[in-house]
């Protein structure tokens, strides 16, 4: 029987709409509510105890509106709140690093993978650890890459300025010779070209998107929560400010038009 209930889809701004994405080209049938934390954005420069508080309060809105699994598209939060979102929920909720890690150990074939993210992702160390646990004998490199969020929200996606920007953050990355690099934070994608002119030849970028989306994909078969139903999924937006260009970038990460957002001031 077709589980009509939506996939909750929470960020804390809205790079996480790239998840969203990939949900829709893989799971077309699927409803998606969207959770963007935009008058809270950044997580990345926040306390531990917050993001969890943030996440929880999130997770229970999400609930509050029938979801069935709840997916948290932020590194972030993944990285320090997935714990207590998964002993806090009644849905099986799902982070973006372990399917991100997983995919990068079964790519790897000399066991010496990249970590581009956020100082907050990279400072977790959570791939390393997520990785560590599926193979001891994977090697990484990690290197923080604060400017590329802007960069990608302002639209800069190619050019003189983002190819030297990118160049210098991934030059220490490539000198080790890693073969695979994982694209950790949801706002990369859009910079997916670039980054991929930029590396080594023959090194394989790992989409955390596209990862996740596979990821849900599984449970949902696994728990037979899918939405077999012939009719095309509908997206609702939820936001907690508009911010400036809210609609420019929205529609830049979601690749479509953002239609039925709703901002909400109370979670």
């Amino acid at each position: 029987m077709a589980d009509s209930r939506p996939i909750g889809v929470f960020d804390s701004g809205l790079g996480g709409l790239t998840v969203a994405k990939a949900l829709r080209s893989l799971l077309p049938n699927e409803s998606i509510v969207y959770f963007g934390d935009t008058a809270r954005v950044p997580y990345g420069n926040k306390s531990s105890e917050l993001i969890k508080e943030y996440s929880l309060e999130i997770a229970d809105f999400l609930m509050k509106h029938d979801a069935k699994l709840i997916v948290v598209a932020c590194n972030t939060a993944s990285a320090l709140a997935l714990d207590e979102l998964q002993q806090h929920c009644t849905i099986p909720v799902i982070g973006v690093i372990n399917p991100g890690a997983a995919e990068a150990v079964k790519t790897t074939r000399n066991n010496h993978i990249g970590i581009i993210g956020t100082v907050a992702t990279i400072s977790s160390k959570a791939y390393e650890k997520a990785m560590e646990d599926l193979n001891a004998e994977i090697q990484t490199s990690s290197h923080a890459c604060p400017l590329l969020v802007p960069l990608a929200e302002e639209g800069w996606l190619e050019g003189e300025v983002t190819n030297s920007i990118v160049n210098h953050y991934l030059s220490p990355l490539n000198n080790n010779k890693i073969d695979t690099l994982i694209l950790g934070c949801t706002h990369y994608p859009l910079l997916k070209d670039v980054i991929a002119n930029q590396v080594n030849d023959e090194t394989i970028l790992i989409d955390s998107a596209s990862a996740v989306a596979r990821a849900v994909k599984k449970n949902l078969l696994d728990t037979n929560q899918l939405n077999d139903m012939d009719e095309k999924g509908r997206l609702t937006c939820f936001v907690t400010d508009i911010p400036m260009r809210f609609e420019d970038v929205g529609q830049r990460f979601l690749g479509s038009p953002m239609d039925h957002v709703q901002t909400v001031h109370d979670i």
